[in-house]
């Protein structure tokens, strides 16, 4: 009987305790949607393993309102349909406190909806369509560029460095290739630049040679391009099988680890407007840099920055709103005050990130070499779309 008594009194002892276990063990979660396969997966791959290494980081100090953070994360393939069904699984099953994603700009308008009518916090890291934070979404923010901005800032010294006459335009033909296009045309155009040719291509396109030959025979003395790694790899690769010599510059992910390893000696000379690269200075950087290169084997580069900083911001407004609350963190969001490895991000009362640097580099010995640094600021004249 004492003995049964015993077994009776440590029984009730554990399923007492097993509430308590519980809630320690409860996770705050974050939900991710990032494209992890197709055309743009080297990009959204990167994006995960700067968020994983927020996360983890963070963890190891105890993690957000005292319990561990939890990345839940979906591919989107930056598609709007498979971005929209993530984004309701993460919201109805998973029980997500906010979202981060979803990298391309269509695939984040679609979701955008979705996580107004849950009346839950979202925030892109990436996409760079300028309209985005001009819904009157109070759900919405954007720690990223617009690509008006990176024309607005690097056209001139483009334009009187590389002595630009004439430029044909190459962007994938979504919102952000066409937006990039658009805005930097514009502002080369207002320099006195003429665009002579003008040219779209499909994510995943494996076959550049017909346009190549319009790109022959166009007379241009330098070519933008708008493209992300796989598609600007090939591009690039098929220009020097084409025999075409002209100066490169664009937006994507000209300073890559990833890129410059597909395309090898190929890389060399392009410019590239970003708003990060691994050779930024100051010791934030060279922490970041740092430990990235010790989880990854590699340098960090401007997707793995966008998912690094998006993650920290999220992570400190939960903590500042002291619950998952979606309202609270809501609020909290908008009083960002956020140090990150390239600069201070604050927001504009419309979800518009500021005040971190973005750079012009050029790829010299498979490296990307600052040229030019500028500060981001508030986008009240800038009405372009970007990614």
């Amino acid at each position: 009987m004492r003995a049964l008594r015993c077994a009776q009194v440590i029984a009730i002892s554990v399923l007492g305790t097993a509430p308590m276990l519980a809630l320690a063990a409860e996770t705050v979660k974050i939900g991710v949607i990032q494209p992890l396969t197709g055309s743009v997966a080297y990009n959204g791959k990167a994006d995960v393993n700067g968020a994983k290494l927020a996360m983890e980081r963070r963890n190891a100090k105890g993690g957000v309102l005292g319990r561990p953070v939890e990345l839940v994360i979906e591919d989107g393939q930056c598609s709007p349909a498979n971005s929209v069904n993530a984004a309701e699984k993460l919201i109805q099953k998973d029980k997500v406190a906010v979202l981060s994603g979803a990298f391309c700009s269509s695939a984040t308008a679609a979701v955008m909806p979705v996580a107004e009518k849950y009346k839950l916090p979202f925030l892109t890291g990436v996409s760079s369509k300028a309209d985005l934070t001009e819904k009157g979404n109070a759900y919405f923010f954007r720690s990223a560029e617009t690509d008006a901005l990176l024309a607005n800032a690097f056209a001139k010294i483009l334009a009187d460095n590389l002595k630009l006459k004439k430029v044909a335009y190459i962007g994938v033909n979504d919102d952000w290739g066409r937006g990039g296009v658009e805005e930097f045309s514009k502002d080369l155009g207002a320099r006195g630049v003429e665009n002579v040719l003008t040219e779209y291509f499909d994510h995943g396109t494996t076959d550049f040679y017909t346009l190549l030959a319009k790109l022959r025979t166009s007379g241009a003395d330098g070519v933008f391009v708008a493209a992300e790694t796989q598609d600007g790899a090939v591009l690039v690769k098929q220009f020097k099988e084409f025999g075409i010599d002209m100066k490169v510059f664009g937006v994507g992910s000209w300073a890559t680890s990833d890129f410059v390893n597909l395309v090898g000696e190929a890389s060399e000379g392009i410019y590239a407007a970003v708003p990060y690269v691994a050779s930024l200075p100051g010791e934030a950087n060279t922490d970041f840099v740092k430990t990235y290169q010790a989880q990854y084997g590699q340098a960090p580069d401007k997707y793995a920055a966008a998912g690094y900083n998006a993650t920290n911001i999220l992570m400190d407004a939960i903590e500042r709103a002291g619950s998952t609350d979606a309202a609270s963190i809501r609020d909290a969001l908008k009083a960002t005050d956020y140090q990150a490895p390239n600069g201070r991000y604050r927001f504009t009362a419309n979800g518009q990130a500021y005040g971190f640097n973005a750079a012009l580099v050029q790829i010299e010995g498979k490296q990307p070499k600052v040229v030019e640094m500028t500060e981001v600021q508030p986008p009240s004249t800038l009405t372009a779309q970007g990614k």
